[in-house]
């Protein structure tokens, strides 16, 4: 008898490349990719989705974001941003080349090259524990990495 755990709060932050204009809510069906079989994409017979995002921080060319989960589909939050057209910094499956912004300082250029991950962080995650029925959560600070990729670009928007 597996023990189910029920998801109630999974909330993540990642940088996104392009610069929204407003938080919102995705919707859209996941399932394999017919032809690249690793990959997960936005399928109209797929299951259902549904990720909905705010912005923490904005920048000229990024986006910092925070994300909540309803669903928990594979690669939910890279495929669903992938599709908006505002793809992870660093994710190598779903986000293409990289893009560096005009103008970017060489220490941002180094920064952006030296990100090897795609910008993605589970901040929160809480559960209804099976037995006791009580919710239980978990924070994470964000890692060093993601921080000085952020820092870069705090410094790059605010030079004169």
């Amino acid at each position: 008898n597996e023990l189910q755990l029920r998801k109630v709060n999974r909330q993540y932050l990642c940088l996104a490349y392009g610069a929204m204009t407003a938080g919102g809510t995705i919707d859209q069906p996941i399932a394999r990719h017919p032809v690249s079989r690793k990959q997960m994409a936005v399928i109209e017979n797929g299951k259902t989705a549904i990720t909905h995002y705010r912005i923490e921080e904005r920048f000229t060319h990024f986006s910092y974001l925070r994300v909540k989960l309803e669903t928990g589909r594979t690669h939910q939050i890279r495929v669903h941003m992938a599709w908006l057209k505002h793809s992870l910094v660093g994710d190598p499956v779903y986000g293409g080349r990289l893009r560096l912004p005009p103008a970017a300082s060489e220490s941002l250029i180094s920064a952006l090259r030296g990100f090897q991950r795609q910008a993605l962080h589970a901040t929160e995650l809480g559960l209804i524990h099976p037995l006791t029925k009580q919710e239980v959560s978990w924070k994470a600070a964000i890692p060093e990495d993601m921080e000085q990729l952020l820092n870069h670009l705090r410094g790059q928007e605010h030079r004169p």
